[in-house]
């Protein structure tokens, strides 16, 4: 096959071995809540899918590393049988890390022989591209669930070194306008996309504003300090809940101190830096918020109209910044940011038809009591953005790099 594909295999199966190199084994293991999962999890469960998808069908002599591993580092792939139960992969202190290492040797050798034949299957290559994509999405998850996981050790201990030096200006918030109309939406062209960002297909759009950047840290501390937690006429009554019983008072990772709040990142606990983005925010919260400013949470395919024409920039490098940057001018933090909530519920555009067998279970079947998110976040890994890219999360999601950009 075309020696691309290795390339691009190799570099995404390295990249995610380098995330997982600052921490130890025993945080590789934990797992902080159910919705996470340990690093060690993941670095599996993406050589599953290459295992489980790819070379079961394509290898010849097909033997699986370990065949307990197929109901071990099953996500939630139903046609594929049995799944340990998600809230106890924390449990799985076997095999071990090194034994993970071994499995991912083993099926990277394998998979170098079977891209390196001739193959008259031309669904071959799509399907490993479906795994690069993937692994991706997982490693931005091995940063997110890592974060959370840190945030509960009294230490608070840094992913990695290197927070950046506070900032202090923020560029007025500007309104740009769109006129709206007949347009089209979803993934266009030859490139690679996921099922649920198909068909493209018209739809209309209001005229309408968005705002030019994200709302801030200082922004969002206005809206505490003015009450904006002890209001129920700004909340949705599912919010509401959730504030009246303490769950939400404030951005996840905020923490008060003695002289002010701070905000636990990758980089470790610093000062709030009041010109970056709010970030890890439930929907709840980005709604309360926009209502609060006379606003409201932006439709998908507005932010899509809004980005068409704007190249997807703004993703870190590798072990860059893993803390979303201040806004710079004209319309920002679009991508490489934080994913940006809409009002839109997730579900399939008409014409939508998920794709055949298992692995149609991909997108489809969570197309319900969820909401669309937008963009990408600092910890989105370089090349995955685009502007059809619908990611999805329930409401009150939280510890995904989620922000808020206002509409009105």
């Amino acid at each position: 096959m075309d020696g691309h594909l290795q390339r691009a295999f190799d570099s995404v199966r390295q990249r995610s071995l380098l995330l997982s190199e600052p921490l130890s084994s025993e945080d590789c293991c934990a797992q902080s809540m159910p919705d996470a999962s340990p690093v060690k999890w993941h670095l599996a469960h993406t050589t599953w899918f290459f295992e489980t998808f790819v070379l079961a069908a394509h290898e010849a002599s097909f033997a699986p590393f370990h065949p307990a591993f197929r109901v071990l580092f099953n996500s939630y792939y139903n046609g594929i049988g049995s799944r340990h139960p998600r809230p106890q992969r924390g449990l799985l202190t076997r095999p071990s890390l090194d034994e993970v290492h071994q499995y991912r040797a083993d099926v990277e050798r394998r998979m170098a022989q079977l891209l390196a034949a001739p193959c008259a299957d031309p669904g071959l290559g799509a399907l490993v591209e479906l795994g690069l994509q993937h692994e991706q999405q997982h490693q931005e998850l091995m940063l997110t669930d890592v974060k959370h996981l840190l945030a509960q050790n009294p230490l608070s201990p840094a992913y990695l070194p290197g927070a950046s030096a506070v900032s202090n200006e923020v560029p007025p918030l500007e309104w740009l306008s769109y006129q709206g109309g007949l347009v089209e939406i979803g993934h266009a062209g030859d490139g690679f996309c996921f099922d649920n960002e198909l068909p493209r297909h018209r739809v209309y759009v209001a005229p309408f504003a968005l705002a030019a950047r994200l709302v801030t840290n200082g922004e969002y501390l206005e809206f505490i300090e003015a009450g904006g937690y002890r209001d129920p006429a700004l909340w949705l009554s599912e919010g509401w809940e959730l504030v009246a019983a303490g769950v939400l008072a404030h951005p996840l990772y905020w923490v008060a101190g003695e002289r002010g709040w701070n905000e636990f990142t990758l980089h470790g606990l610093a000062p709030l830096d009041l010109a970056r983005p709010v970030t890890h925010v439930s929907l709840y919260e980005a709604d309360a918020y926009a209502r609060w400013r006379g606003a409201r949470l932006p439709l998908e395919a507005e932010w899509e109209l809004a980005v068409q024409e704007l190249p997807a920039q703004g993703v870190p490098a590798a072990r860059g910044s893993l803390h979303p940057a201040p806004a710079g001018p004209g319309l920002a933090q679009m991508f490489g940011a934080c994913w940006q909530w809409t009002s839109s519920s997730y579900a399939p555009y008409p014409g939508f038809a998920p794709a055949a067998g298992v692995i149609g279970e991909y997108n489809g079947k969570f197309m319900v009591n969820q909401y669309v998110l937008r963009g990408s976040s600092c910890a989105t890994p370089p090349g995955h953005a685009r502007a059809s890219y619908r990611n999805f999360f329930p409401a009150s999601a939280r510890w995904q790099f989620t922000g808020i950009r206002l509409a009105r």
